[in-house]
């Protein structure tokens, strides 16, 4: 005897009754959890639009860094011309584009450049979705790290970071995730990361978290169009460049986005001009899934419920065709 999804489902209901004790075992609410928070000593970096070039010399020193290979975007591989994140580029620099494009850092007749990178979120999406800790957050640097060796390829990571940060590398027998991970492997050895490294103009910064806080603070109260000092490679290099201030937007972007980031950035326009998203929730998506996570199968009571209704269908179908023997 077939049984029809009519029947099944039926029974699968009528199968709930006898877990029915145990479903009223209702355990404890599930608490709401809050937003992650920056760890003490987290690290990061400030990206400055108004600062940045396009140059691209954060791109080729990343690429050198993390032995990048390069991309094919003309064929032939005689230049490496990346246009988006991808498995063999970590960061790249995009631009934004309007009309006459006579003024740096306007949204009107304007241009600006963005760094696209991993952002390092406070609370990432890409740490809860992973389900064998491939990805972690470093619980000292905050660092959002990867482990080929614990990877399995499902790519839930791609799906759940919310910035399309993290690439899949499809074109190799032994793929892997790609991203940024900020050169913790050159923090190792006392060093920092490439890209800020390299910059020449000091639009990309590294530091504490705590120290690009306040470097973001000092931007946003200098008064556009006088001189001012803007540090190179570290927020504490002492190696500054004098230059006249930006009219910075009012957002910092990362400060506040999905439970905030450690890459943050200023800019002359708007962000949304720039490609990133906006409009995000301040509450990071990893609390609320987790949330529900806890709810739905706190106990191990809805999993019960559901097994066993599947196993009374199973059981009734099978007494059905027995006894149409």
């Amino acid at each position: 005897m077939t049984i029809n999804r009519r029947d099944f489902l039926r029974a699968g209901v009528g199968g709930t009754a006898a877990v029915a004790a145990c479903a009223t075992m209702t355990p404890a609410p599930a608490e709401a959890r809050g937003n992650r928070t920056v760890p003490e000593n987290a690290v990061g970096l400030l990206y400055d639009s108004t600062l940045c070039i396009g140059c691209k010399a954060c791109m080729s020193a990343c690429k050198e860094a993390n032995n990048l290979g390069l991309e094919d975007n003309i064929g032939g591989k005689l230049w490496d011309s990346p246009l988006e994140l991808s498995g063999k580029t970590y960061n790249v620099i995009k631009v934004y584009q309007h009309g006459t494009m006579a003024n740096k850092d306007k949204a009107e007749n304007g241009f600006a450049h963005l760094k696209r990178q991993c952002l390092h979120c406070t609370d990432p999406s890409c740490v809860s979705a992973c389900p064998v800790t491939a990805m972690t957050k470093d619980p000292v640097t905050g660092v959002v790290g990867y482990d080929k060796d614990a990877c399995i390829g499902c790519r839930y990571c791609v799906a759940a970071c919310p910035f399309g940060v993290p690439q899949f590398q499809y074109d190799t027998p032994t793929p892997q995730i790609a991203k940024c991970q900020l050169c913790k492997h050159l923090m190792a050895e006392g060093k920092f990361a490439a890209c800020a490294a390299q910059c020449p103009t000091g639009a990309t910064i590294f530091g504490t978290h705590k120290a690009l806080s306040a470097e973001i603070e000092r931007r946003q109260a200098m008064k556009p169009g006088e001189a001012n000092l803007f540090p190179r490679r570290t927020v504490d290099s002492g190696d500054n460049h004098e230059r006249a201030a930006a009219e910075y937007v009012p957002q910092v972007y990362g400060a506040k986005e999905l439970g905030g980031t450690q890459v943050r950035y200023l800019s002359g326009v708007p962000f949304d001009k720039l490609g990133l998203p906006v409009g995000l929730p301040e509450r990071s998506y990893s609390s609320v899934s987790e949330t529900m996570q806890s709810t739905l199968y706190g106990g191990l009571i809805a999993p019960v419920v559901v097994l066993a209704g599947l196993v009374a269908a199973a059981w009734r179908g099978s007494k059905s065709h027995h006894d149409d023997e």
